[in-house]
């Protein structure tokens, strides 16, 4: 038996080193791709503080000039060199809130047809209907709004706010002044067209993800479809919900050409939702290649600066607001 067993063992040796080759060129392998994949998320985050960076060294002129005032000062006067954001948050909040409070319905009731409601044979071609807007690039929008929404409006649908909403006691302040079809409403009503595809794509999306076997049971318990919407589908979408909602945001937050075509570019304020107006998008689009001194360059810096910190703010709300609900739920 000894010379049989002599073949075996060296078989077996070479299996085993065989065997170690193969375990130390994939610990080689787990390696690099550790470490490569490691280096590409950390470039995201070095991008951003180097974002952060830039901004901050850019916009430290105008807060050294104007100090934290710099934040609610009204005047922005590029002849006297003298700025201040106020006007632009208040637009570019004014507008992106409008816009959400009209979207976020309106992209519900969409997912929830297209969904729900809508026969089979329609659904695919009014989805992809839905998604094509998304693609449409924003000077289109503004271009569009500008030629032949702003005209209609500013005939039709703003004298009719003027005379009805308009004399009321408490909003009726929101509602006066010259209808000329621009302004800070009309602004609004451009995004929340843009943003509504963004908003039902999501939504309908993680609707879709509902297991079956969930809506049938409730269907089955004698639950009507609003029942099930409420109480099945948004309590297991809820997270994606959320987020299509501040991805809708977000885009309407930065949004800059269509804006920049409705919104008026007027820096003053007013309560008026018709009077023009300016966002911080639409002043660093009218005016950073035209600054010509050093501090009105710093000033549209720290407007960027500003506009960086309101969308994490919202985002960071976002968050946290979605860790509450999984804190309710009991989900660590």
């Amino acid at each position: 038996m000894q010379p049989s067993t002599a073949p075996q063992s060296a078989g077996e040796q070479a299996a085993m080193q065989s065997m170690l080759r193969t375990m130390r060129k994939q610990r080689i392998q787990d390696f690099f791709f550790h470490k490569t994949t490691m280096i590409f998320a950390l470039s995201v985050l070095a991008v951003l503080l180097g974002i952060i960076f830039s901004l901050m060294v850019g916009a430290w002129p105008a807060f050294k000039e104007f100090g934290p005032a710099f934040i609610t000062r009204v005047e922005w006067d590029p002849v006297n060199d003298q700025y201040g954001a106020l006007i632009a948050i208040v637009g570019t909040l004014a507008t992106s809130g409008i816009a959400l409070l009209i979207a976020f319905p309106i992209s519900f009731g969409i997912a929830l047809f297209l969904t729900e409601i809508c026969p089979a044979a329609l659904r695919r071609p009014l989805g992809t209907a839905v998604e094509l807007l998304a693609g449409i690039p924003s000077i289109i929008y503004g271009m569009w709004g500008l030629f032949v929404f702003a005209p209609l409006f500013g005939d039709y649908v703003q004298p009719f706010l003027k005379a009805t909403l308009g004399q009321m006691p408490v909003i009726g302040q929101f509602f006066t002044g010259p209808t000329m079809g621009l302004g800070l409403i009309t602004a609004a009503l451009i995004l929340a067209v843009m943003i509504i595809p963004f908003i039902s794509s999501v939504m309908r999306d993680v609707f879709e993800i509902v297991p079956a076997v969930l809506k049938e049971s409730a269907y089955g318990l004698g639950c009507t479809r609003w029942e099930v919407v409420r109480k099945i589908v948004l309590p297991y979408t809820k997270t994606g919900v959320v987020g299509g909602v501040m991805l809708g945001l977000g885009r309407a937050l930065g949004e800059t050409m269509a804006v920049t075509f409705v919104i008026g570019n007027a820096n003053k304020l007013s309560w008026s939702l018709f009077a023009a107006g300016n966002s911080i998008a639409s002043t660093l689009a009218n005016e950073f290649a035209e600054s010509d001194t050093a501090l009105h360059t710093s000033s549209l810096f720290a407007l960027a600066l500003i506009l960086f910190v309101i969308t994490f703010i919202v985002l960071s709300a976002a968050k946290l607001m979605l860790a509450g609900m999984s804190r309710k739920e009991g989900v660590k």
